[in-house]
């Protein structure tokens, strides 16, 4: 059974604890899970940010939409019980309990009005809630606007690099390297190595300053074509040559199978990273890329309260 949105569990939330009691938060998601059969994987199942599980997460947010409606509330920390307003709630069994029904007590909708412009009355909040009816809690819509964000700048940053020149490239590989904490010792652990003619390699990483371990690159600016298996075997070729343990095969474009599955046939440690990859590891280590806006989401914090 998929896992419920946080709307849907609203009723349910009212219901466990109408036949319960009070319920701490954990406890209403064990015994939610429960009753929606959900296997471990799905209790396992992490938001898009890896931060909370899913299941968790909208439960929470159900919990918190109910209580700025007034149909449950905390009596003490980190407990919940169902109000009066709650019990009502469930008597029209045919009426559906999400943001719409909420809509209809005036406390939330100051909560909602937070966010909307001041001339927006209660009857044009309604409305919005009727015309975009949404399944996403705002955690979650949330990450899935960041996550739109990055797929946008990925594809942008791949595309830019595709323009540079090869020069370009082999040098940003190395940068990426660096970046990414290997040779670590010294800024100038690694260089490009191609146009010094040096072998077959496009870069070397020290990964120490006496050069006793070693990581050699090799970058393919593709724009179409794939990285077949004869360019993986001239640079295991290179790797031979050299006596090297560790290579690093970085392209823009792609691997065909027949080369993924030859690296995996060999002896040495080779790693190889697509497009994809690439984008993704300099957005993550910030190359090439700046920050445009930084947002802070905080929450509640329950024990500065523990001593009041």
């Amino acid at each position: 059974m998929p896992i419920p949105d946080y709307q849907t569990l609203m009723r349910p939330v009212l219901v466990t604890l109408d036949s319960c009691g009070d319920m701490s938060l954990r406890q209403l998601v064990d015994l939610l899970s429960d009753q929606y059969q959900l296997t471990d994987e799905e209790r396992r199942r992490m938001t898009p940010s890896k931060r909370s599980p899913l299941m968790y997460n909208r439960v929470a947010w159900a919990t918190t939409y109910l209580r700025k409606a007034g149909l449950i509330e905390s009596p003490t920390r980190g407990m919940n019980n169902i109000t009066s307003r709650g019990k009502q709630a469930l008597i029209q069994t045919d009426t559906p309990i999400d943001r719409k029904y909420l809509m209809q007590f005036e406390q939330f909708q100051d909560f909602q009005s937070v966010n909307r412009s001041d001339d927006a009355g209660p009857q044009n909040e309604l409305n919005s809630v009727q015309v975009q009816p949404e399944a996403l809690d705002p955690t979650e819509r949330l990450e899935e606007a960041h996550q739109e964000l990055q797929a946008t700048l990925a594809d942008d940053l791949l595309a830019q690099v595709k323009r540079q020149t090869p020069e370009f490239f082999e040098k940003l590989v190395v940068e990426l390297m660096l970046a990414m904490g290997y040779g670590g010792w010294s800024e100038k652990a690694g260089q490009a190595t191609q146009y010094t003619n040096d072998g077959g390699v496009d870069g070397v990483i020290n990964e120490d300053p006496l050069g006793l371990d070693t990581i050699y690159l090799q970058a393919k600016r593709y724009t179409e074509n794939s990285v077949g298996r004869p360019d993986i075997q001239a640079f295991v070729g290179a790797l031979e040559m050299k006596r090297a343990r560790k290579g690093v095969f970085i392209t823009t474009s792609r691997f065909s199978r027949d080369a993924i599955e030859y690296v995996n046939m060999i002896e040495k440690r080779v790693v190889l990273i697509d497009g994809v990859q690439l984008a993704e590891l300099m957005i993550r280590h910030n190359l090439g890329v700046t920050v445009k806006e930084t947002y802070q989401v905080k929450s509640l914090d329950s024990d500065y309260f523990a001593e009041g």
